[in-house]
């Protein structure tokens, strides 16, 4: 038995014949220390609705209710791994509620109530990117998660938190995650920690939304952003034409050089140019 009175992950998973799946992007956690590292970075979670996405054998869904989760909303949509979810349900009575569904189409918020919410997940590679992007561009704005607390593969990780002083990983991410969430990338996570490992290093990445971005349509913004950085080696006055047929008005909007890259603008400035593509 573990520390939390529930068999081995290792075990768990042979009695439900739970090998990941590639089509799926699984990558299974089985070090206890590591996800209930996770757990922690969230913050403390007493009272804490958390939301989990991709649970797989419920690692980190244990650390979660082990670390003090109120209430824990597992959404898996692979079945065979709903089995090993019900025992960790019947474990921890009233406190998790597993869905079968896919989390790219279902929403939690009629599930959650009231009360402080997070979102904690190892994502599933394939739909990390997608999943974030969505929780971003949300209509509503604050949102109804108080953080994000996520695993990526570490290229991703670095583009989430990047801005103009690092050109390399500065690109529509960056932009969206700066303009309305302050992003840091908390520890790295070596491809060792996982069955089967990756090629690759992971890191988990906080995110906590900013109460009062600068305003402006997102619409608009993802306009001007996937334009700009979608022939990023051409200057603004050309790649924005993608855009807008005065590419100049928006420039001079919001006080940018036409020769810029787009990697040289900072996230106001973005901001700036959406608002005059909005108007």
């Amino acid at each position: 038995m573990s520390d939390d009175g529930l068999p081995p992950l290792r075990d768990v998973v042979r009695k439900y014949d739970l090998e990941p799946k590639k089509s799926l992007g699984q990558n299974f956690l089985f070090d206890l220390n590591l996800t209930g590292k996770i757990a922690r970075s969230a913050g403390p979670l007493e009272g804490v609705t958390v939301v989990e996405i991709g649970p797989g054998p419920g690692g980190l869904t244990r650390a979660l209710l082990t670390a003090g989760a109120a209430r824990v909303i597992a959404i898996e949509r692979d079945p065979r791994a709903l089995p090993a979810l019900a025992e960790i349900a019947a474990h921890y009575p009233g406190r998790l509620d597993v869905v079968d569904a896919d989390a790219l189409t279902f929403d939690p918020v009629p599930l959650i109530g009231t009360g402080s919410v997070r979102i904690v997940a190892n994502l599933p590679y394939n739909i990390g990117t997608p999943l974030l992007t969505g929780w971003l561009t949300a209509p509503v704005w604050p949102p109804w998660w108080d953080s994000l607390t996520l695993m990526f593969q570490r290229e991703v990780a670095e583009r989430i938190v990047a801005d103009e002083s690092d050109r390399a990983n500065y690109g529509r991410l960056g932009v969206l995650c700066g303009w309305r969430t302050q992003a840091d990338i908390l520890f790295d996570v070596p491809p060792s920690a996982f069955v089967p490992p990756p090629k690759v290093t992971s890191s988990v990445v906080r995110l906590s939304p900013r109460a009062e971005p600068l305003p402006c349509r997102v619409e608009a913004l993802e306009r001007v952003t996937r334009a700009a950085f979608g022939q990023r080696r051409k200057m603004l006055r050309q790649s924005l034409k993608a855009a807008t047929a005065d590419p100049a008005h928006l420039l001079e909007a919001a006080g940018i050089i036409e020769t810029a890259r787009a990697e040289e603008v900072p996230v106001s400035g973005f901001v700036a140019m959406a608002r005059a593509l909005a108007k």
